[in-house]
């Protein structure tokens, strides 16, 4: 294939892309996979915030025993 082949033949897919009735159709069909991706993705998400919120507690309280021994060491 020549160079302006494959350029025309994009040009004319993105065309067809960019029609209303096209986008609606893909929406039909794209959505319902996307809700089961998420559906079998939820368990996995919640995981991830809650490891999420205990390293972000951890790092807290790391950082309030840092403070209070660097305080105790000033005292010294």
């Amino acid at each position: 294939m020549s160079k302006v082949t494959k350029e025309t033949i994009i040009e004319h897919f993105l065309q067809i892309i960019k029609r209303e009735d096209v986008k609606n159709e893909l929406n039909k069909i794209v959505m319902p996979l996307i809700d089961i991706f998420l559906v079998r993705i939820y368990p996995y998400l919640y995981i991830c915030l809650l490891l999420f919120a205990i390293s972000f507690i951890l790092n807290i309280g790391i950082f309030i025993f840092i403070l209070r021994n660097y305080s105790a060491f000033l005292k010294n």
